[in-house]
């Protein structure tokens, strides 16, 4: 099976479904996207920028504490021209960390390696909520689908949002997508890493996003053992990518 992307058609296509969408659910709002210095966050705040036009995009920088690489999410920032602001998330970490350590020590245990991952990007989803409703804002999800389809992400962390552009998206077409809105190129192609081990993504899924994408797309992977794998990780993370189950009176 043979699959091609067409990244300006489809560009145009993204950034003309970010205006529907705030017609229908944001008329004159601002999207307000956390700002990482990554691609995803990157392509997000430029497609927002040109479907709403920069006054209408405010990006915020959230470091826990020290962000060793906050320059290139600086650059991002000034590359478009959007307005932003700056939440250090460190104290607040610090201090909830410290106080579910205590108490989980009157259970008999203790905090979590998966607890340190993912408390800073609910933190992080918290404070974009918080600086949206004063804002008159909506809150970009930055999630691409290669991420989503493997449960890559956290859930009410950076797995939350208003609005997806890049939720149908694989990480090639994305990357795509940022070269066509003339993004600099080191963030484009900026390897993501997990923030706490200085592990890339790729590393920490065991398989490339090359090979995943083209799984999507395709239905094809050359490796047995990668296919079960990804086959694995979709399963048993789908619930993410569902609405709460509840119950129903019969």
């Amino acid at each position: 099976m043979e699959y091609s992307f067409n990244a300006k058609q489809v560009k145009d296509q993204v950034v003309q479904w970010i205006r529907d969408w705030f017609e229908e659910n944001g008329k004159g709002c601002n999207a307000v996207v956390g700002i990482s210095g990554g691609k995803d966050s990157s392509v997000v705040a430029g497609l927002c920028a040109e479907a709403l036009g920069t006054d209408r995009v405010i990006g915020v920088t959230m470091p826990n504490g020290v962000q060793p690489d906050i320059d290139d999410s600086m650059k991002l920032i000034h590359h478009l021209g959007i307005r932003h602001c700056c939440v250090n998330i460190g104290d607040t970490y610090n201090t909830l960390i410290a106080a579910v350590g205590e108490q989980l020590g009157t259970l008999g245990a203790e905090v979590a390696r998966q607890t340190v991952i993912n408390l800073p990007p609910r933190l992080r989803m918290s404070t974009l909520y918080a600086v949206s409703q004063s804002m008159n804002g909506r809150v970009a999800n930055t999630c691409n689908l290669s991420e989503d389809w493997v449960g890559y992400s956290t859930r009410y962390g950076d797995a939350a949002g208003d609005f997806s552009p890049l939720g149908g998206l694989t990480v090639q077409e994305v990357k795509a997508i940022g070269r066509e809105l003339g993004l600099p190129i080191e963030l484009v192609e900026k390897t993501p890493s997990d923030g706490l081990t200085n592990k890339s993504d790729e590393d920490n899924l065991g398989f490339t996003y090359a090979v995943l994408d083209r799984y999507i797309r395709t239905g094809q992977c050359d490796d047995p053992e990668t296919k079960a794998r990804i086959d694995d990780k979709h399963a048993k993370n789908l619930f993410k990518l569902l609405p709460i189950p509840h119950f129903e009176v019969k």
